[in-house]
């Protein structure tokens, strides 16, 4: 079999390894039945939630209040963090307040943008953009001032103009950076909001369906959902790596 055809098959090894340990877990008994059911019960039931359309409504309001939070934290970290980055000294005068607030679980903050907010949309999407804007932020930074030195060195030595130097040089050396950032960016944002849906008084999105199937004991409900904001996610990163490679194909090129 020829190398690549082998390589097509490789993305398929680690969900079907999940679905012979989830059969496993049934079989071996590690888990109690009525608390796990098997996958193909779970496939089908997420299947019948997507073919009347019940999910929809909370899958669709997840991802609208993900994407209205990175592009928040999208549109401030990359500018801010560019800015910061072609200064050290810049950056290093304000590298504990981003260290310090990016260390700290964003989810610990969400009773403080509660009292600034209030219950409400802005309130998810307000931490959401936050925690995101701090990992932007600081990879945007770094992408920065990890520039190559011999390039840079290069254009002064050649009395290359510092907008220039700056605009075709820092910024384009910093966009592979900067992609993991906003790559990780947006899957914190996700993982935000999903747990404020949880928690904060929401009456729709994945995060208030799963609770809300777990409070009932909906297992199936709870599980299928859970499953479906796995896929938001791991989509949400594909699309990201889709985009990286076409607009900085060049990276790691000298």
């Amino acid at each position: 079999m020829p190398f690549r055809f082998k390589n097509k098959f490789l993305p398929f090894i680690g969900p079907v390894l999940l679905y012979l340990l989830w059969n496993l877990a049934l079989t071996a008994k590690w888990i109690q039945p009525n608390l796990l059911p098997p996958p193909d019960v779970t496939l089908a039931y997420m299947m019948k939630s997507f073919a009347t359309g019940v999910i929809f409504q909370d899958l669709w309001t997840t991802i609208l209040r993900t994407v209205y939070a990175f592009l928040i934290a999208a549109g401030i970290g990359v500018p801010l963090g560019v800015l910061l980055g072609s200064s050290v000294q810049t950056y290093r005068s304000v590298e504990f307040l981003i260290d310090f607030f990016r260390s700290t679980p964003s989810s610990a903050l969400i009773p403080l943008f509660m009292l600034i907010f209030g219950i409400s949309d802005i309130n998810k999407i307000a931490i959401a953009a936050f925690a995101a804007f701090l990992v932007i932020l600081f990879n945007c930074a770094y992408g920065v001032m990890n520039a190559k030195k011999t390039r840079l060195m290069a254009a002064k030595t050649m009395g290359i103009r510092k907008f220039y130097i700056f605009k075709d040089i820092l910024i384009m050396e910093s966009l592979p950076q900067t992609f993991v950032g906003l790559r990780t960016g947006i899957s914190i944002a996700l993982v935000i909001v999903i747990v404020a849906e949880m928690f904060i008084g929401s009456e729709n999105g994945l995060g208030h369906r799963i609770i809300d199937a777990q409070q009932v004991f909906n297992i199936k409900e709870m599980y299928s959902s859970i499953l479906v904001t796995g896929a938001l996610g791991y989509s949400l990163n594909i699309i990201f790596m889709l985009i990286e490679k076409k607009l900085i194909h060049w990276s790691g090129k000298s």
